[in-house]
C-alpha cells in the first residue's frame, strides 16, 4: 500500500527513504545505529548509504573516532523526505477513516509498547553477545 503509492512519486526504495528519514531526523549518526534500526546486516548498510551519498542525499563527516562516521541529510534529500511524508500521511487518515479516535490512540499506545520491548529484547541480546567469554582451563 505504502510502497506503491511512494513508487508513484519516487524510484527510490522504500529502505532508502526509511534510512534517510532517520538520518534526518538525527536519530541516527552511524551506519551501525542505522543497520540496527533498519534491521540490515553492515554491508547491505554500506551499500545504501553509499547510493545515498553518491545520490548527494546523505554527506559522511567526522565522528567519535577515525572509525566512526557521522551522516546527515542534505537538502537535496528534502524532496525524497517531503513524498515519504506525504504517504506516511496518507496511511494516517486511511487508518482514521477505519478506526475511531480512541482506536487510533490504542493502536499508537500498543506498537509503542511493542517498538519499546522489542528494543529491550534487542539490548538483553547484545549483552550476552557483549559478554566475555570465558576460556576453559
Amino acid at each position: 500500500m505504502v510502497t506503491r503509492r511512494l513508487s508513484e512519486r519516487t524510484s527510490r526504495p522504500f529502505s532508502q527513504l526509511l534510512a534517510l528519514k532517520f538520518i534526518a531526523e538525527g536519530g541516527v549518526l552511524t551506519q551501525a545505529a542505522l543497520a540496527e534500526h533498519l534491521a540490515m546486516d553492515a554491508p547491505a548498510v554500506s551499500r545504501l548509504v553509499e547510493r545515498l551519498v553518491s545520490d548527494g542525499l546523505v554527506k559522511r563527516g567526522a565522528g567519535e573516532n577515525r572509525r566512526c562516521v557521522r551522516l546527515q541529510a542534505t537538502e537535496t534529500a528534502q524532496s525524497e523526505l517531503a513524498v515519504l511524508n506525504e504517504a506516511v500521511q496518507w496511511v494516517d487518515n486511511e487508518a482514521g477513516r477505519h478506526l475511531t479516535p480512541a482506536e487510533m490512540q490504542e493502536l499508537k499506545r500498543l506498537l509503542d509498547k511493542l517498538r519499546n520491548g522489542l528494543a529491550q529484547g534487542q539490548e538483553a541480546v547484545q549483552e550476552v553477545y557483549d559478554e566475555p567469554v570465558e576460556e576453559p582451563r
